[in-house]
């Protein structure tokens, strides 16, 4: 079963079967019902037209959901504009589903979170993480969002902010995630920055290019991870740093700051260096100091603390790193690196071994153990 084609094909068919009048909640149980049938039938009789059979089953399941005595009568009217069987539009409403997503009725945070799971494809797990949220809080978070737009018609559609949050979440998960979406939320920003001239939408375009630069050097052949510090910089994409800091000092120069134009801007100067060791850290603390007067997030403190330990010294960054919640996602790792550059071996190679512990993922996981053998060797 090719996972990756349903994967591709689940928007069109969704923004069809809202565009012949389904309201959203319904559309995507029908949709969903229509992958599941999918996978069971595909693998022994694979249809010529696999966007045309999706479209075709889900709008029945549509039609069938609808079991009152009103829902009847309309299905009735509706069974007449039941597509005929063939290829079915080739259109991508894909970014306008992510407008749609953004209703006005929802607040931004459930918006993002519907449109990550119901067109991004994301886990409600993967949706959680990001947002650093347990994942059984994330899912009534969905839930309620799906009640709200229940039977909502979508003429009013959501704005560029939160649909620049999502493409954001999307790009992250597939860049360092178990789901590859990073090509496919550059497309989109790409096609919204066609449409909106608005300087953030050009700061996130270009910190996706910068950070996909660098893509084919984040891990070994074997699959494990490669820091920053130790990747081939001859091999990172030259053509789209290039694109990203043209694209970025344009929308600098609007003089519109935002939190992607100051994380493109890191991401620029780190391109930049030609080795990790000429990295100009003390500007790129100066940035994060913009991204936390932005954004006040935690995350970016725990980032910043990484800065801080690299541009005034390791006991810098730990007392950076003291201020801040140690139940933050990769706290523990921060510590272990900081203090393993402090010279603080035994302390490090325990942090990194508890760090290991809590890793998100298996390449991560596997990073910190090694790291915390490696010390534990240098001990000896």
């Amino acid at each position: 079963m090719n996972e990756a084609l349903l994967r591709s094909l689940t928007p069109s068919v969704l923004g069809i079967l809202v565009r012949r009048g389904a309201d959203f909640a319904a559309a995507e149980d029908a949709v969903q019902d229509a992958l599941v049938e999918a996978v069971r039938v595909w693998p022994a009789d694979a249809p010529q037209d696999p966007k045309g059979w999706l479209v075709t089953v889900a709008w029945r399941r549509f039609l069938d959901a609808r079991r009152s005595d009103a829902a009847r009568r309309r299905r009735e009217d509706l069974v007449d504009e039941e597509p005929a069987p063939g290829p079915a539009p080739t259109v991508d409403d894909t970014l306008q589903l992510y407008f749609l997503c953004a209703h006005p009725s929802l607040t931004p945070s459930s918006a993002v979170a519907l449109t990550l799971r119901a067109v991004g494809g994301l886990t409600t797990r993967q949706i959680a993480q990001a947002y650093l949220v347990p994942e059984a809080t994330m899912a009534q978070r969905i839930s309620r969002a799906k009640r709200t737009l229940s039977g909502v018609r979508f003429d009013q559609s959501g704005d560029v902010a939160t649909v620049l949050r999502v493409l954001y979440l999307v790009f992250n998960e597939g860049y360092s995630g178990d789901v590859d979406l990073a090509a496919e939320a550059i497309r989109l920003t790409r096609q919204l920055a066609a449409r909106a001239d608005h300087p953030e939408v050009a700061g996130l375009l270009a910190l996706m290019l910068l950070h996909h630069a660098r893509r084919t050097t984040r891990t070994a052949p074997d699959g494990s991870l490669v820091p920053l510090a130790e990747q081939d910089r001859d091999r990172w994409d030259a053509e789209s740093i290039a694109e990203g800091v043209e694209i970025l000092q344009a929308a600098l120069a609007r003089d519109r700051l935002g939190e992607f134009q100051a994380q493109a801007a890191i991401a620029a100067l780190h391109a930049d260096a030609p080795t990790a060791g000429e990295t100009d850290w003390v500007q790129i603390v100066e940035w994060y100091d913009e991204l936390v007067r932005l954004t006040d997030s935690p995350v970016v403190r725990l980032n910043r603390a990484v800065a801080v330990g690299e541009a005034d010294g390791p006991r810098a960054g730990l007392a950076a790193l003291a201020a801040l919640d140690d139940s933050l996602p990769r706290h523990t790792a921060v510590a272990a690196y900081l203090q393993e550059c402090d010279g603080a071996l035994t302390t490090a190679a325990r942090l990194y071994a508890e760090a290991a512990r809590k890793a998100p993922n298996l390449a991560e996981r596997d990073y910190l153990t090694r790291r915390a053998a490696h010390l534990n060797t240098r001990r000896r």
